[in-house]
């Protein structure tokens, strides 16, 4: 096997959650090109069936899913129905998220549990689901969507920041507990990328600017930066990286 093989994806079965637009979407894309049979996921039953007829168009092999991940019972059962209809799961992305922005002291409490629930009880509940199918295999390939913000706050963000740093450490307890069985667990830590998500920023003039003049790349980062990246983590070409964060940000966290 070349070292080009050792990338490859062919055979293998990935559910990406959040995957019907943006990050998620891209992240799909990738693994499928590479050569994996991608699950869409998301609560949207629309926007997933109009996500997967994308990508089938491009001739990739996707199934799509639909559940909440912030939801035990709900992603326990999707799990089941994935490794009984679909097949045994060999990846899995932690994608789904999401961004409450406000000062810490005028933050809503309802808005600090939702904001939890979403962007971290759904990697305990999700990637434990999949881990106790993947722990009697003995091997398996588990992606945790980080961010720049696992590693540095900005002003407004204090709750996203918190939840980004908590799934940097999860990933981490993650791949303690579960490498003894073949699993990998790592993070990708996107830094600011033109999405649906962030478009007031990409707008907003004066932030663009900050933020290119604060990113030695120079620029935002566009979602298909991080295929590359998502492929190298899923295959076996990263076989002995476990709990490790790869960011890819254009140098944000190298720099002061």
């Amino acid at each position: 096997m070349t070292v080009l093989n050792t990338f490859q994806l062919n055979d293998k079965i990935a559910l990406v959650t959040g995957s019907s637009a943006g990050i998620g979407f891209a992240l799909a894309r990738a693994l499928g090109e590479a050569g994996a049979h991608v699950i869409l996921n998301g609560r949207n039953a629309e926007k997933v069936t109009a996500s997967a007829k994308q990508l089938q168009s491009e001739g990739l092999k996707v199934s799509e899913v639909v559940f909440d991940v912030t939801d035990a019972a709900s992603v326990s059962a999707a799990v089941n129905h994935i490794e009984s209809s679909i097949g045994a799961l060999d990846i899995l992305i932690n994608n789904a998220g999401m961004q409450i922005r406000n000062p810490l002291h005028e933050y809503q409490d309802a808005d600090w549990h939702t904001l939890m629930r979403t962007n971290l009880d759904s990697v305990y509940f999700v990637g434990k689901s999949v881990a106790q199918k993947m722990i009697p295999r003995g091997h398996g390939k588990i992606i945790n969507i980080c961010s720049v913000q696992s590693e540095l706050g900005r002003p407004g963000i204090a709750p996203y920041a918190a939840s980004k740093g908590a799934v940097k450490m999860l990933t981490k307890g993650m791949a303690i507990d579960w490498g003894q069985f073949g699993i990998n667990v790592n993070g990708l830590g996107p830094g600011y990328f033109k999405t649906e998500l962030n478009q007031k920023l990409v707008a907003d003039p004066q932030f663009s600017t900050w933020l290119v003049g604060r990113t030695p790349s120079r620029r935002w980062g566009d979602v298909e930066d991080l295929g590359g990246a998502a492929v190298f983590l899923a295959s076996d070409a990263s076989k002995f990286v476990n709990g490790h964060i790869l960011y890819v940000d254009g140098g944000v966290t190298a720099t002061l």
